[in-house]
C-alpha cells in the first residue's frame, strides 16, 4: 500500500507536487492479463450499466514476516480495490464496513484493534454502482486468491473460484426474454485472457511469462512473470510515463484513493460499520 494512515498519504501527495517528480504505485491487480482483458470488455461497452463489482483478496499469513501480525486487512486491500475502481474508471468516495472475527494471540501484533477479515461496501464518484470488497489475512479457511467480478446488465466477469480453477475467468451473457416470461436466459464461457505482450517493447516481453532467474524461488516466478504477467507492464508504465512526463495510471492522487479506501474501511469497522 501507499501509507498506513491519511496524513502520511497527504504528505507524500504534498511531496511528490513539490517535487514534480513521477510517482507510481506499483498495483499489480491492474495489469494482469485478466484485468487487460476486462478492460478492454468494459471499454467496448459489451457489459452494459455496471451495478454491482466485487474484489476479494484471501491470503493466510501464518508465518510471514512478524509485520504482519495484527495489521487490519483492510490496510492492504488493494489488489482488491484498484481493480474495480480502475474498470469503473472512478474513485472511491465513502465507505461502511465489518470486522468479522477475533484475532488469536499469536496473530495480534503493534496496530492496535482489528480483525482476522473485514468486509466493506464502497460507494464510488459519480456512479450507483454498489462495490464490496473483502480482505483477510489470518483465520480464515480458504486458499490463496487475488479477484474482482464486474456485473452489467448485458454480460458479467466473474473470477475462478480457485487459482487451479481451470486458470479461466468466466463470462456471463444476457439472453432475451423468454416467451414463459420468468427470467431471462444467462450463458457461462469459460475464456482464456490473452496474454498483451504486444503492449510491451519486443524485448521485455518474454518476462508475462514463466522464466528462469537465477536463485529465484518465488512463487511469482513460478507462476510466470509475476502476478498475471504484470511485472514488465508495471516497468514499461513506470519508465514510459517518466520519459513522456505524463502520469502514470497508478499516480499519487490515483493510488492515495485506493488505499484510503481501505484506511477509511478500517475505520468504519472499528466504528461498527459508520460510514467514513
Amino acid at each position: 500500500p501507499m501509507a498506513l494512515s491519511f496524513d502520511d498519504l497527504a504528505r507524500i501527495v504534498a511531496a511528490r507536487r513539490a517535487a514534480g517528480t513521477t510517482y507510481m504505485m506499483m498495483e499489480t491487480a491492474v495489469y494482469t492479463r485478466e484485468f487487460l482483458w476486462a478492460r478492454d470488455l468494459a471499454a467496448s461497452g459489451a457489459l452494459g450499466r455496471v451495478s454491482y463489482a466485487r474484489g476479494t483478496h484471501f491470503q493466510d499469513m501464518t508465518g510471514w514476516p512478524s509485520y504482519w501480525r495484527g495489521l487490519p486487512p483492510m490496510y492492504y486491500a488493494t489488489h482488491a480495490v484498484a481493480p474495480i475502481l480502475a474498470l469503473l474508471g472512478t474513485r472511491a468516495t465513502a465507505v461502511r464496513a465489518l470486522g468479522g472475527g477475533r484475532l488469536d494471540p499469536a496473530n495480534q501484533g503493534p496496530y492496535g484493534d482489528s480483525f482476522p477479515v473485514q468486509s466493506a461496501l464502497v460507494e464510488v464518484a459519480g456512479q450507483d454502482t454498489v462495490v464490496e470488497i473483502t480482505r483477510s489475512l489470518f483465520q480464515l479457511a480458504r486458499s490463496y486468491t487475488e479477484s474482482f467480478s464486474v456485473y452489467g446488465d448485458q454480460q458479467a466477469i466473474e473470477w475462478p473460484q480457485l487459482e487451479g480453477d481451470d486458470g479461466r475467468p468466466v463470462l456471463f451473457s444476457m439472453g432475451a426474454p423468454t416467451a414463459e416470461g420468468r427470467g431471462r436466459p444467462v450463458t457461462a464461457t469459460r475464456v482464456e485472457a490473452p496474454d498483451r505482450a504486444d503492449l510491451l517493447p519486443e524485448p521485455i516481453r518474454r518476462y508475462t511469462r514463466q522464466f528462469t532467474l537465477a536463485g529465484q524461488g518465488h512463487r511469482s516466478f513460478v507462476q510466470g512473470g509475476g502476478h498475471g504477467g504484470s511485472h514488465p507492464h508495471l516497468v514499461h508504465e513506470f519508465v514510459s510515463s517518466v520519459r513522456a512526463g505524463r502520469a502514470p495510471l497508478a499516480d499519487d492522487v490515483t493510488a492515495a484513493n485506493w488505499t484510503a479506501t481501505g484506511i477509511a474501511a478500517h475505520l468504519s469497522a472499528l466504528r461498527g460499520g459508520q460510514r467514513v
